[in-house]
């Protein structure tokens, strides 16, 4: 079984992607971050690895997406409750992110989403499961 998981997502400024995702309240693991990248702590062993395009560019000989063109992938974080969601959706629209797509509710799960400083998109969502429709 996994451990641990680290998204690798190319940044085009590290410097101001380290200040946008700490103003929403996440940490810097400072062990595995230096000029090149940063560790974004997510939660307890997850994290987003925020690369400087040119570092990323040396594990990949793929052209890079430019993820406010292109979506590369969606990146879905669960809180504990629908004030979080608002909460960090606003925090990272404050932060300079923007939003792309309207809140959803559907009853047992709400969920919001913003797009960062490069484009990437984060999905937050709050899931109540025992109000969740049996099948």
């Amino acid at each position: 079984m996994v451990t641990q998981i680290y998204v690798n997502l190319a940044v085009k400024d590290l410097d101001k992607s380290k200040a946008f995702f700490t103003r929403l309240g996440f940490s810097i693991n400072p062990q595995f971050t230096d000029e090149n990248g940063a560790c974004l702590v997510l939660g307890e062993n997850i994290n987003a690895m925020l690369l400087a395009e040119p570092f990323f560019r040396t594990f990949t000989k793929k052209d890079l997406c430019d993820a406010k063109k292109s979506t590369e992938v969606l990146i879905a974080l669960s809180v504990d409750s629908r004030e979080k969601v608002d909460e960090l959706v606003k925090a990272a629209v404050d932060a300079g992110g923007s939003p792309y797509a309207e809140p959803m509710d559907h009853g047992w799960m709400y969920w919001h989403c913003f797009a960062d400083l490069d484009g990437h998109q984060w999905e937050i969502v709050y899931m109540d499961m025992s109000r969740m429709p049996k099948s």
